[in-house]
């Protein structure tokens, strides 16, 4: 359950520190006195989008946290051990921090986390029913929503999901498939002539290169011959060359055996060198023997870069290299062209594979949809009509509907709360008191089937009075013994049937004006409902009622 919860530098909120009990928990005050603020400031745990324009005070950080007793709520600490987040069996902790600048950070247990994090934890630990979700009664989702959290189907719906997903990603391929084969066909003669050409041109990796390596030598011939000329004089051919030199100086020190280092064996390495020099001499020779000047060889040199060139430019392309890839690819397209029928057959054969096992984790999930809708519009009905809806009729169709992200069902409220009035849409028919008394029945609903320790509801009894505000509040009271329940209201009936309650209020000092909230002593209970009775002036008969009002629980 929500165990306290801490609030600084928020809107209105300097500073507050509540502690919340089991049970029913009651929030009562003038209307602008702030209890929308603390909602507000409670929504960012649960993920909501932060403002830098509640930061009252620019020079320190606005901060909300949380208090949750989790001991034995398994299903919780399975979440956060496979989410690798920080777990305590006694306490959870959820904390916000907006800074003045804008920067929003999140923690669980004093550990930085994501906000996806914080959300996935939040969203297992408490439900702020606002007013605004009344309106979601009328829509698809909500009500499928509804049926598919009674009937269980979270794990045959990860399944679908997986399984649809795998559907579209295989008709998209098919799809794309198709395109691809027919461009190709268009484009099949002409394929054909390019892959012709750049067979025909049979070039091999790294040709162009050597090619252009070559050209330059031959154009720089007689330069390179001269300078090989100089290297082979200066090193073999001279009468003072360097293999002979060293020759020369091999055999003087030879005679100076008794004089040099033996251990240096300069004899030795003047050897070595002249037999490297005259190696590099040979080399050289070589070289210069095979470069001979061919001007055929030029010419036939210049047409294949040229054909390699015009290639190039015509196919945008920066050199030879990627030539060989275009060749590569347009092979590749044509062969596909021509095995398109056996590769459309197999993607279609995929397609049909994908959307049969889609389809059967959808009918199963329809099944388990059609049963729980009809216990749920009885047990709607049940949950409602002492709501003073003793008319009230309620039917939940599945119609079938195109496969789609939530499967092949269209599930919608139909009700009816007169007597020969016939069932409609309740989005069409349900005014906003009857809209009020049925999300009421309906998390009343959830909350006997799910382990969700902790439910707020914000003024859910808007537009309701007398025995009905009365019934409301006994509803509530009833889930309380199951979950801890926070309601927001302005009802003296309902206020009266809480096991604590808060008074919201505003208190002004020399600087600013401040929200406030206190528990209330038994003895301010009697004048908070006693107000809500007779208004701000509280009269003896006020307070008698306010008595009978606590007392009657």
């Amino acid at each position: 359950m929500l165990e306290s919860l801490h609030i600084s530098n928020y809107a209105l909120i300097d500073r507050i520190d509540i502690a919340f009990h089991p049970g029913f928990n009651v929030i009562t005050g003038e209307t602008g006195a702030g209890k929308s603020i603390i909602l507000g400031a409670l929504s960012l745990i649960l993920g909501g989008r932060a403002d830098t324009r509640v930061v009252s005070d620019p020079t320190r950080r606005s901060v909300i946290e949380a208090v949750f007793t989790v001991d034995g709520y398994d299903e919780l600490k399975a979440y956060c051990r496979d989410a690798d987040i920080e777990w305590d069996d006694e306490r959870c902790i959820l904390r916000r921090e907006i800074a003045p600048a804008g920067r929003s950070r999140a923690f669980i247990n004093d550990s930085p986390v994501p906000l996806s994090k914080l959300q996935g934890v939040a969203m297992r630990l408490i439900d702020i029913h606002s007013q605004h979700q009344n309106q979601l009664l009328s829509t698809a989702e909500f009500q499928l929503m509804v049926i598919d959290t009674l009937a269980g189907n979270k794990d045959k719906l990860a399944v679908y999901t997986t399984r649809y997903n795998a559907l579209r990603d295989a008709i998209r391929r098919l799809k794309a498939a198709r395109i691809r084969v027919e461009k190709n066909r268009e484009d099949e003669e002409f394929t054909r002539y390019q892959l012709e050409q750049l067979e025909d041109l049979a070039l091999q990796p790294g040709e162009q290169e050597e090619l252009e390596n070559e050209k330059e030598i031959l154009n720089n011939l007689s330069s390179i011959k001269e300078s090989l000329g100089r290297a082979i004089s200066a090193l073999s051919y001279d009468d003072t060359n360097a293999v002979d030199l060293l020759g020369i100086a091999s055999d003087a020190c030879d005679s100076l055996e008794d004089v040099l280092p033996k251990d240096d064996d300069i004899p030795g390495r003047l050897e070595s060198a002249r037999i490297d020099i005259a190696d590099i001499a040979s080399t050289l020779e070589d070289i210069d023997g095979q470069l001979a000047a061919d001007p055929s060889r030029l010419d036939a040199i210049d047409d294949r870069l040229n054909t390699i060139y015009t290639l190039c430019h015509k196919h945008h392309l920066e050199n030879g290299d990627e030539l060989i890839a275009l060749r590569e690819t347009l092979s590749k397209k044509l062969e596909d062209l021509d095995n398109s029928g056996e590769i459309l057959a197999d993607l279609e054969k995929e397609a049909r594979r994908a959307k049969a096992l889609a389809r059967e984790t959808a009918l199963e999930i329809s099944e388990s949809r059609k049963k729980e809708a009809t216990i749920f519009a009885e047990n709607l009905r049940k949950a409602a009509t002492p709501l003073g809806m003793k008319n009230l009729r309620v039917e939940v169709e599945v119609a079938p509907a195109d496969m789609n992200p939530t499967g092949i069902d269209a599930v919608r409220f139909m009700v009816a709360f007169n007597k020969n009035q016939p069932l409609m849409p309740v989005g069409d028919t349900a005014s906003g008191g009857e809209i009020s008394r049925l999300m009421l029945s309906i998390k009343t609903i959830i909350a006997s089937r799910m382990s969700l320790p902790s439910i707020i509801f914000d003024e859910i009894d808007t537009g309701v009075s007398g025995d009905v505000a009365n019934r409301m509040a006994l509803m509530m009271r009833e889930i309380a013994k199951s979950i801890q329940v926070t309601t927001i209201t302005h009802l003296p009936q309902v206020a009266s049937k809480g096991d604590t309650q808060y008074k919201v209020y505003k208190e002004d000092d020399d600087q600013a004006t401040h929200t406030r909230i206190r528990q209330l002593t038994p003895e301010e209970r009697i004048d908070a409902v006693a107000e809500m009775l007779g208004g701000s002036e509280v009269d003896e008969a006020a307070r008698q009622a306010a008595i009978s009002l606590l007392k009657n629980k």
